[in-house]
C-alpha cells in the first residue's frame, strides 16, 4: 500500500494480475500487521510488568522470593495488572523515532539527500502515503548494492509495522479524549434531559436488583404486588422472557400437564364425572374432540 508509482505493470495480463495478486496480498500484509501488533504489545506489556514488579520490590510491597502465579496477593499484587495505552504509545513513539533516524542516517550518506527530506521520506514510506517524490533504489548503480537493498526492505517492513501499531494506539488515545470531550459537554443545565432520563430510567424491568425487590415485595404482601408500583407495567416498557415465566411458572406448568394429559388421552373416568362441561378440563380443540370420543365410546 505504498504506491510510489515507480515501477507499474504495462500490459493487460499484468494489471489483471496484480488486481488479483493484490486483494491477497494486501489482505494478507494487513494480517500481519495486525499480528505484528499483537506481539509487539505482548512483548511491551511483560516487559512493563516485569518493571512494575520490580518497582514493587524496591518499595518493599512485594517480598524478595515473590514468584508470579495464581497465588499472588497483598498491596502490590499483580493480578490483572495491564500497562497504561499511554505508556504503549511513548514507547512506540520513541522506537519509530529511533528507527526513522537510524534509515535516514543511511538514506543520507547512500542517497545524498540531506537529513531532513531523508526523515521526510522516512515517515512518508512508513505510513504508506507514498507520494513519489522521493524514492529509494532509483539509480543505476550502489555501492555495496546488494547490502543497501536488504538495508532498506528491513527499514521499510519494521518502519511499517511500527508505524502501524502506533496509528492503533493513537486512534485509541483519540477515542478515549473524544468520549472524555463529549462527557464534559453533556447537557447539565436542561432540566427537561433529566426529567426525561430519570423517567425512562425508573421502571427499567432489566435493571440488576428489580427481581430480587420484586420477590421481596410478594413475600411481604403475599403474593399480591401493589398495583401502583410493582403490579403494573408502563405501555412503554420492556419484560424479558426470564421474568415472563418466572411470573406465570404456575400457570405454565398447569397449562404444559393439561396439553401433556390431552395428548396422550384424558382418563376416562374424569371424562365421565365432568360430562357436563363437555370441555373435561382440556385446553383447545384437540380436547374437545377427545372429550367427543370418549363420551361416545363410553354410551356404545
Amino acid at each position: 500500500t505504498l504506491g510510489f508509482g515507480m515501477t507499474t505493470p504495462a500490459t493487460v495480463a499484468g494489471k489483471v494480475f496484480l488486481i488479483i495478486y493484490g486483494l491477497f496480498g494486501c489482505a494478507g500484509t494487513i494480517l500481519f500487521f495486525n499480528l505484528f501488533l499483537e506481539r509487539i504489545i505482548s512483548l511491551l506489556a511483560f516487559i512493563m510488568k516485569a518493571c512494575h514488579e520490580r518497582q514493587l520490590r524496591r518499595s518493599g510491597l512485594l517480598p524478595p522470593n515473590f514468584r508470579r502465579g495464581p497465588a499472588m496477593s497483598g498491596v502490590g499484587s499483580l493480578v490483572g495488572w495491564k500497562p497504561s495505552v499511554y505508556h504503549v504509545m511513548l514507547i512506540l513513539g520513541i522506537f519509530a523515532i529511533t528507527l526513522s533516524c537510524c534509515a535516514s542516517a543511511m538514506y543520507t550518506v547512500v542517497e545524498g539527500w540531506n537529513y531532513i527530506d531523508s526523515l521526510y521520506y522516512c515517515f512518508v514510506t512508513f505510513s504508506t502515503i507514498g507520494f513519489g517524490d522521493l524514492v529509494s533504489s532509483q539509480n543505476a548503480a550502489y555501492q555495496n548494492q546488494g547490502l543497501y537493498r536488504f538495508g532498506n526492505f528491513i527499514f521499510i517492513l519494521m518502519g511499517v509495522c511500527c508505524i502501524y501499531s502506533l496509528f492503533n494506539v493513537i486512534s485509541i488515545v483519540i477515542k478515549q479524549v473524544l468520549n472524555w470531550v463529549l462527557k464534559k459537554f453533556e447537557c447539565r443545565c436542561c432540566p427537561k434531559c433529566h426529567k426525561s432520563s430519570a423517567r425512562l430510567g425508573r421502571r427499567n424491568a432489566i435493571t440488576p436488583g428489580a427481581r430480587l425487590r420484586r420477590h421481596n415485595i410478594s413475600m411481604d404482601t403475599d403474593g399480591q404486588y401493589d398495583s401502583d408500583t410493582e403490579g403494573r407495567r408502563l405501555s412503554g416498557e420492556m419484560i424479558s422472557m426470564r421474568e415472563l415465566t418466572a411470573s406465570n411458572k404456575v400457570s405454565l406448568a398447569i397449562l404444559q400437564k393439561q396439553l401433556s394429559e390431552t395428548a396422550n388421552g384424558y382418563p376416562r373416568n374424569v371424562c365421565i364425572n365432568t360430562r357436563q362441561n363437555g370441555f373435561s378440563a382440556g385446553v383447545g380443540a384437540l380436547a374437545i374432540m377427545n372429550n367427543r370420543l370418549a363420551e361416545t365410546s363410553d354410551s356404545r
